[in-house]
């Protein structure tokens, strides 16, 4: 990449935050994946949060079909998508107007003035052009033509005007790209690949993505170019890796590591689609993925898989999860390997379908008929999707019993640089299965037979016998209504059903006996203990880090285990004073503390469609401990 010309000033700085932002068909989230990825080659940590509407066709200009990419990327270590943005790239007035509150005061915007005429401020509901009416004064403004400059660099090509306009995104790229010192070689990898059966695109989107570095060289407007240094991080191989990606990932690992096929079980839903997507590449490693016809097939099919031997698998979410319930349900009473991951949207029902949300973790953990308790995992960064979608795995064919992954759609459209993991490091699979007859799995049935026990249980775990269909001698049934506790038979005796409903829970409530003991970042007692789960991971340690920063003794957990309860969490509690407890819903986990723990919990509660910032939490902390909120 040439060096910087003179007239422009280099400066350092430790970190960044960019938004791209306009129409669905702008190109928004190809563009932010691409800064992505040019900021992973320049070996910085990062954290991303795309933005989608929910409308599929929503009409071009207006707000709520604003399709944006956010990006916090640095040489420290990143934990959220960032608070205040840096750089706002608005392909239109409807993209300025929705994102204009998310830009620091002093920021930077790069507007598409073309698309700022007098029926664009209409259809975004604008009484005055932002850029001239004083809106934009606390703002460095860059006015770049982008429709313009497209055009005039194709020019000389025999694509349609659609074609060309179509373009754009990849001048704002090359631009971006510009200001702050990232590599343009992976955009142009990336075009030369995806449209390498369209010379005519290919070319010309390699040429405006130069067209739009060029002009950072030479207009005028831009004073200064920054440059973030590589970060500090632990040796290893990283690359950039969204949390649908690792979740698939998790589970390719878990088929491999286990030596049993994964089956993949799916009715398409937002936002846990690209599961499916992702799987379906990995059919070298005995992957078999089906998409069913609807979201009660799906869960069918994937207990069936774990009726057969293997690990069955179905992703879903809220509404999907409902129509699963039976099937669950089954699992719990069959006790079958089944692993259902939950990529949560908002709600209830339809809600909103591309906002991330936790709001199903009382569906997770109670939402079945009867007594039918199950471990609930939640993953905490889009990379840590694949230790949780693995461990799940290997927890469900342990203790042959469902388990729920909650996980959602900050966590699944999102990236982060993860690092890959040595896969000889990770847990190995106990599957135990049952081959062939022994002492404990036979006895002798009323007429002298050999009959065998699929319902006797390992002491330790309380898992029962797991045998493959069809294995000479170990021929048994299973279903949904109640069994004897040895022989699996059908049986409706009143204290039978009553041990078999306490034989279930206290299995599952032993899958906590191989927890890791929990981790407290930051003071391990004091004031304030914050404590969420899942998603809220990221802000909740950047809040802590601040709130010690102010001379406060406070301290987090972040939970990957929601049920049973990590044995250690009651003594950790009782080291602080007040607990404060983020949710991204009206308070659920808060719910069960107070169950389990009879003491007071403080709830901070967020149903917006939106992560968490760190700054909103480090509000609550100082004004739960007395601190005023800052100016």
């Amino acid at each position: 990449m040439s060096a910087p010309p003179s007239k422009t000033d280099v400066q350092e700085i430790p970190e960044a935050t960019v938004l791209f932002a306009g129409d669905s068909g702008d190109g928004m989230q190809v563009t932010g994946s691409q800064f992505t990825l040019a900021s992973a080659y320049a070996h910085n940590d990062l954290a991303t949060l795309p933005d989608y509407p929910a409308e599929i066709r929503a009409p071009a200009g207006t707000t709520f079909g604003v399709s944006a990419f956010q990006l916090h990327f640095g040489a420290q270590e990143v934990r959220t998508p960032g608070e205040k943005v840096d750089l706002l790239v608005a392909m239109n007035a409807a993209a300025l107007k929705v994102h204009l509150h998310r830009v620091r005061s002093g920021g930077t915007i790069i507007a598409n003035v073309n698309a700022f005429e007098e029926k664009d401020l209409k259809k975004a509901s604008l009484d005055a052009n932002p850029l001239t009416d004083g809106t934009l004064d606390d703002y460095q403004v860059l006015e770049v033509p982008l429709t313009t400059l497209t055009r005039e660099a194709l020019a000389d090509t025999n694509l349609s005007r659609q074609q060309v306009d179509r373009s754009k995104n990849m001048f704002a790229l090359g631009l971006a790209l510009w200001m702050y010192s990232r590599p343009i070689e992976p955009a142009e990898e990336w075009i030369r690949e995806k449209f390498d059966d369209q010379p005519a695109i290919r070319d010309a989107n390699l040429r405006v993505l130069t067209k739009g570095h060029h002009y950072g060289e030479t207009v005028d407007a831009i004073a200064v170019r920054y440059e973030v240094n590589e970060a500090a991080m632990a040796p290893g191989t990283y690359r950039a890796v969204q949390g649908a990606e690792a979740l698939a990932l998790g589970l390719v690992a878990a088929g491999v590591k286990s030596g049993r096929h994964v089956f993949y079980g799916s009715y398409p839903i937002t936002p846990a689609s690209d599961i499916l997507h992702e799987l379906s590449e990995h059919k070298n490693f005995g992957v078999i993925t089906f998409q069913a016809e609807d979201e009660i097939a799906a869960a069918g099919s994937a207990l069936g898989a774990g009726f057969s031997g293997h690990i069955g698998v179905c992703a879903t979410s809220g509404p999907g999860v409902a129509l699963k319930t039976e099937t669950i349900g089954l699992g719990v009473m069959a006790e079958l390997p089944l692993v259902v991951i939950d990529m949560q949207r908002g709600g209830p029902s339809t809600g909103l379908p591309t906002k991330p949300e936790q709001g199903d973790l009382l569906q997770a953990v109670y939402g079945r008929n009867g007594e039918a308790p199950l471990p609930v995992l939640a993953a905490t960064s889009p990379g840590d999707c694949f230790h949780t979608a693995y461990e799940a795995c290997r927890i469900a064919t342990k203790y042959r019993t469902p388990v729920i992954v909650l996980a959602d759609g900050y966590l699944g459209n999102g990236s982060e640089a993860w690092r890959i993991p040595d896969t000889d490091a990770l847990p190995p699979f106990e599957l135990n299965m049952e081959t062939e007859q022994t002492d404990q799995t036979i006895h002798k049935d009323a007429d002298g037979n050999d009959q065998f026990l699929p319902y006797v249980r390992d002491p330790e775990t309380l898992a029962r016998a797991w045998a493959t269909p069809g294995t000479p001698d170990l021929e048994h049934r299973i279903g949904g209504l109640e069994k004897e506790h040895r022989t699996g038979d059908v049986s409706y005796d009143a204290a039978n059903h009553q041990k078999m409903t306490e034989l279930r829970a206290q299995k599952v409530q032993n899958v906590a006996d191989e927890y890791a003991p929990l981790q407290v970042h930051g003071a391990d007692r004091g004031d304030l203990l914050i404590l969420g789960w899942g998603s809220t991971k990221g802000a909740i340690v950047e809040a802590t880090e601040r709130a010690r920063d102010e001379g406060l003794r406070v301290g987090s957990v972040a939970l990957r285990h929601v049920w049973p309860l990590p044995n250690d969490l009651g003594a950790i509690l009782e080291h602080f004073d007040r607990v404060l407890v983020p949710e991204l819903n009206n308070g659920q986990l808060i719910r069960v503390l107070r169950d389990q723990y009879r003491r007071e919990f403080t709830a901070l509660n967020k149903i917006q469609g939106r992560p968490f910032r760190a700054e909103e939490i480090v509000e609550k902390v100082g004004s739960l401990l007395g601190r005023p909120a800052p100016a």
